[in-house]
């Protein structure tokens, strides 16, 4: 037992530190970044603070909106509220990627949509570890079961928002953000499918078994 949750927890911290690194080339390719880093680069632009802390941040308030409705956070919740904004600006202060900022528009896209491909990779790693949902997550689902309405369409309409207030905060948005819209999907889709993952992201043998029990 003790072995399996070092193995999640091992899991987890690849997991958010590959989401941090996609968020980053994002960043550096400078044609926009994802809908949430939208609102975070906005309230970089627009407050003292470095972009990793207005990740955590935002994250933080997520949480406690989340828990005030009776959505309890895991270590896993509390790990990724705190650890890829701490990442991020880690990354940043290294000035990993910044040779993109001279770089062809071509390499910038190569970038953007290696950040889309690492990102899908976290996502599936630290989903995998099932030791909580991120801060955002727990809104989604906590939009979905409170308005009656489906997961998909609460998180799209979680990530409007934010996209929509982090624009007119100044965030960048550009053709970054909607090659990540368009490919992220498809992205941990590939990912959930090579770790052989369900949904909720237990592997499928896993489940396979249970149900045959």
């Amino acid at each position: 037992m003790e072995t399996s949750l070092t193995r999640r927890a091992i899991r987890l911290l690849a997991g958010l530190w590959l989401f941090a690194l996609g968020t980053v080339l994002a960043l550096r390719a400078g044609l926009g970044v994802p809908p949430w880093d939208v609102l975070h680069d906005g309230i970089r632009q627009n407050t003292p603070l470095s972009f990793g802390v207005a990740v955590i941040a935002i994250g933080v308030l997520l949480v406690l909106v989340s828990a005030l409705f009776g959505v309890r956070p895991g270590p896993g919740t509390i790990a990724n509220m705190l650890l890829i904004g701490a990442f991020e600006d880690l990354m940043l202060w290294t000035r990993i990627g910044a040779e993109l900022d001279g770089a062809y528009t071509v390499a910038r896209v190569a970038a953007a949509l290696a950040g889309v491909a690492v990102v899908g990779l976290g996502s599936a790693l630290y989903i995998g570890a099932n030791l909580g949902a991120g801060p955002r997550d727990s809104l989604m689902v906590l939009a979905a079961t409170k308005l009656g309405v489906r997961v998909g369409l609460a998180r799209a309409a979680i990530e409007g928002t934010a996209l929509l207030t982090g624009w007119l905060l100044g965030g960048a948005v550009g053709l970054g953000t909607l090659l990540f819209v368009v490919s992220i999907g498809p992205s941990v889709d590939v990912f959930f499918r090579l770790f052989r993952m369900e949904a909720d992201g237990r592997r499928a043998e896993v489940v396979a078994e249970r149900t045959a029990a």
